[in-house]
């Protein structure tokens, strides 16, 4: 079986139990260059703050470090969260990428913190900044690339940079589709209301400069291996950090766990099941079955490929099974 649109790779930098930031450094430029060698279309990064488990925080210098790792694969943020900076200085940073870079870089757009509240008054000093003013940071925001500003920003100015909404609620996909601009969901974390918002976002598009029909990327997780055992016992990691995040337990990524899943408390099990919802989980054939049926229902014109597994191998070998799907 052949999947038939795009397959991107989200890698949360995740720093396991044992691990070190360096050590999930080395890991991402490596599962950054196979996946442009296995065909993948983009290889993002997502910001996130205060969190011993995921070392992406600084994510425009992760993203330079990977696009100069790398040669052909485009390279980008999934997402920055805008509400935690100005929009110049983004468009300064973005606008460097994309001049060290050209024609590699993506820019994706949150409003979410990517962080508590305490972290993010430690981050922004004040929180004074709303997520209710994201619209109009995104619009200055493409401001500055377009030169349309008071204030111009170099490099930035003129730069050929795409720009993604990215959500988990119908407010993304209501910008997104008023300003003409691609959608990426993150059914991957947040499923809820991934069908609604791609409906919203497909009935509401309005055609731009950007793009003249709707373009939807969802997040979704896959793990595969070998096996459908094999796949069962490494994705027990990924349960185990999902669990402990949501209950207030966050940490590095554990080591994987021989019936996990089984053990669960009923509530735990419910947490995990509406997330597996958007997943795959097994060996290739099983993996290739339950990505189809994703598509299929979704019709979505790209995948966002995320994989937290505890062994480094592992994960290449459950991106590289994918890589085969897409032959």
């Amino acid at each position: 079986m052949s999947l038939a649109v795009p397959l991107s790779v989200l890698d949360l930098a995740p720093i396991t139990e044992g691990g070190s930031a360096a050590e999930s450094f080395a890991h991402t430029v490596d599962l950054a260059q196979h996946a442009e060698t296995w065909g993948y279309h983009r290889y993002w990064m997502a910001e996130h703050h205060g969190m011993a488990g995921i070392a992406s925080a600084a994510t425009s210098v992760l993203i330079g470090h990977v696009a100069g790792a790398t040669s052909r694969i485009r390279v980008g943020a999934g997402g920055i969260m805008l509400p935690n900076h100005s929009p110049l200085v983004i468009a300064e940073q973005f606008g460097t990428l994309a001049t060290l870079y050209p024609g590699r870089i993506d820019l994706g757009l949150g409003r979410a913190p990517g962080s508590d509240q305490t972290t993010a008054r430690a981050l922004r000093r004040t929180l004074n900044t709303s997520s209710d003013a994201f619209p109009q940071d995104v619009v200055e925001l493409m401001g500055y690339f377009q030169g349309a500003n008071p204030v111009r920003a170099t490099p930035g100015e003129g730069c050929e940079i795409p720009v993604w909404i990215l959500g988990s609620s119908l407010f993304g996909a209501q910008l997104a589709a008023a300003l003409g601009l691609p959608y990426a969901f993150a059914s991957h974390f947040a499923p809820a209301q991934m069908m609604d918002a791609i409906r919203v976002y497909r009935q509401h598009f309005q055609p731009s400069e950007h793009l003249d029909k709707p373009y939807v990327m969802l997040g979704f997780n896959i793990f595969a291996a070998d096996t459908d055992e094999d796949a069962h016992y490494l994705a027990s990691s990924w349960q185990q950090s999902f669990v402990n995040l949501r209950t207030g337990r966050p940490g590095r990524l554990p080591p994987p766990v021989e019936g996990y899943f089984d053990h669960l408390p009923f509530a735990a099990r419910e947490l995990l099941q509406q997330v597996l919802s958007c997943a795959a989980l097994g060996g290739p054939d099983t993996v290739a079955a339950q990505t189809a049926a994703f598509i299929a229902r979704t019709g979505a014109d790209e995948l966002m490929i995320t994989c937290n597994m505890h062994d480094h191998a592992a994960r290449l070998r459950a991106y590289e099974i994918v890589a085969e799907l897409m032959a």
